[in-house]
């Protein structure tokens, strides 16, 4: 619980002024059956007037009024931080994700940290909330009502109380298996969600290959081991509550039993043994509680367990305390970089390549060259080696990551899109663009004849991931979120691979004046986008094969030519 308890304690002021209300709530309850007590008492005496049952009553009724509006409080106050503690988690989660570093989200999956910010954080809640209320209710009922039953009768006390010690083992052997349970009911939602998520965001695949009820019957399994999980869960949680009842059932036996026989010798009253049985009813609250309260501080402490092993994952990549900012402009220097994601297997070796602002790199090479990865690095979305990765002369390690990133406008291959509208799509980049920027980019891009055909232009929604548009569609609107960023860097990792080759060579010339002032990279697989470049490297098995202008590339034998007279021969045969 002490991760909880830190974060509740940023609300103090809250949490006091909820439960110094739900204390006088409590003591409210606790002093009822003394005025009931004191009341039938009375009338036993013959003692008891009309004035004064009309004085106790309204005593009742006024602790009443006060429970009623103080019960609002304490739920306002102490609900109402649970709540924020919730969102704060949430937030705090949702951050840590944005600063981890590639590498993690290549191993977790995404069900996984879906089921972390809505049912963990729910059961967090919980805790928060519910578990500090009955851990109250706890100490308060049972001490006031022990106290007072043992001054009403000691041994009376001792009998009723004789239940508690089977109770007492039942609640310790419940919670760790609850806490085990839970923790297990947790990850199996975590596999259901992303088995879900999956199917639903590959729907097109899975009915082009007929496996819709393949895919179903391997939810059924999942969504099958998900309810056994939770019917082991449930079984500790339905035999706790009547075994709690029937020990609460038992000290109701006893206390008839011995407090009746007390009664009718006249050694203790009658007032007296209604009181005691109030009070050992208050008492029952506190056994069943109990249950409750280590139930939901079980499922919050497991929840915050898994929250935590995930907020102490340190991002791979971030600022080193040399950071520093510098005014980017686009010079970039690669020197000597080898780069591999398993020690074993390097992806880039000994890679060099110098390029000032406004010159543009044309990069080529089979699929699995190294293309992407020599992309990702000069922006720092995987860490280059120490030493190999340079901007203004300046080593990227010790650059500010968000000043790094804000100079590159970067289009990867696979064009990611909000579900919200075009406009804001590409507008992602630079809040306060302007409608002018906005159109220019798209007529750049080649792709505002086809939005304007759209049923709202550019207040299209596009759907989730872009769902409603062609794959060349939003890759043309992916280019035209990076032309308003407007950053000095501007990186195409194959971004027209799904375009045709004359849309193509449309936006490369529409581009070619809007990139005469930046520093280019263009990954391709077609040589017609990368002909025009300053230099072109031909990767091979991540080295460079071969380097040159486009003439001096077409005089040699190798891949490039190679992969030339084939397309020029492919587009030969389409015409």
């Amino acid at each position: 619980m002490k991760g909880i308890l830190k974060r509740l304690l940023k609300y103090k002021w809250s949490i006091v002024l909820g439960i110094l209300s739900l204390l006088i709530v409590d003591a409210a309850q606790l002093i009822i059956p003394l005025v009931v007590r004191k009341s039938i008492n009375l009338i036993q005496s013959g003692q008891a007037t009309m004035k004064i049952l009309g004085v106790y009553a309204l005593y009742i009724l006024g602790l009443t009024l006060v429970i009623a509006i103080l019960r609002f409080f304490w739920r306002y106050f102490i609900m109402g931080t649970a709540r924020k503690v919730e969102r704060d988690i949430r937030e705090e989660l949702y951050y840590h994700f944005i600063k981890l570093s590639a590498s993690f989200f290549n191993k977790e999956k995404t069900g996984e940290l879906m089921a972390l910010v809505t049912n963990d954080t729910d059961a967090i809640r919980m805790a928060s909330g519910m578990g500090l209320v009955q851990i109250t209710d706890i100490i308060v009922y049972s001490t006031f009502s022990l106290a007072i039953m043992f001054k009403i009768s000691p041994l009376l006390a001792l009998y009723a109380l004789l239940p508690l010690p089977l109770i007492s083992i039942l609640i310790s052997f419940s919670g760790r298996l609850n806490y085990k349970y839970f923790k297990e009911v947790q990850e199996t939602f975590s596999h259901l969600t992303e088995k879900i998520r999956e199917s639903i965001t590959g729907i097109k695949v899975l009915r082009g290959f007929s496996q819709t009820e393949g895919q179903i019957r391997d939810i059924g399994v999942t969504n099958e081991v998900f309810l056994r999980k939770n019917m082991k869960l449930a079984k500790v949680s339905s035999l706790f509550e009547p075994a709690i009842q029937l020990g609460a059932t038992l000290s109701f036996a006893i206390l008839l039993f011995f407090g009746g026989r007390k009664v009718i010798l006249n050694e203790i009253s009658l007032g007296d043994f209604v009181a005691f049985s109030s009070y050992l009813g208050m008492m029952i609250w506190p056994m069943i509680a109990i249950g409750f309260m280590v139930n939901i501080v079980q499922r919050g402490s497991a929840s915050m367990d898994r929250i935590e092993r995930v907020l102490h994952i340190e991002p791979e990549i971030k600022n080193l305390p040399t950071t520093r900012r510098i005014e980017i402009e686009g010079n970039i220097e690669v020197k000597n970089l080898t780069f591999s994601y398993t020690p074993d297997r390097p992806v880039l070796m000994d890679v060099n390549f110098r390029l000032k602002k406004g010159q543009k790199l044309g990069i080529i090479g089979r699929t699995g060259s190294g293309k992407s990865t020599l992309c990702y690095l000069i922006p720092r979305i995987f860490d280059p080696p120490e030493g190999t990765v340079f901007i203004e002369d300046s080593d990227v390690k010790y650059l500010d990551l968000a000043e790094i990133r804000k100079a590159v406008s970067f289009v990867p291959q696979e064009s990611l899109l909000f579900s919200t509208t075009i406009r804001e799509n590409v507008s992602y980049g630079k809040e306060n663009a302007t409608e002018e920027e906005i159109i220019r980019a798209l007529h750049l891009a080649e792709i505002y004849d086809e939005v304007m055909t759209m049923p709202k232009g550019i207040d299209t929604l596009v759907g989730e991931r872009g769902l409603t548009l062609s794959g060349g569609q939003k890759q043309r609107i992916a280019i035209a979120r990076a032309i308003v960023k407007n950053a000095p860097i501007f990186i195409l990792d194959d971004a027209l691979s799904a375009v045709d080759t004359e849309t193509e060579i449309r936006i490369l010339t529409n581009l070619s004046e809007f990139l005469s002032s930046k520093t280019t990279l263009i990954v391709s697989h077609r040589v017609s986008a990368v002909m025009d470049c300053d230099e072109i490297i031909v990767l091979e098995d991540g080295k460079i094969a071969d380097r040159g202008t486009h003439e001096e590339l077409l005089s040699r034998e190798g891949f490039y030519r190679h992969i030339y007279e084939l397309q020029k021969l492919e587009e030969g045969i389409v015409r």
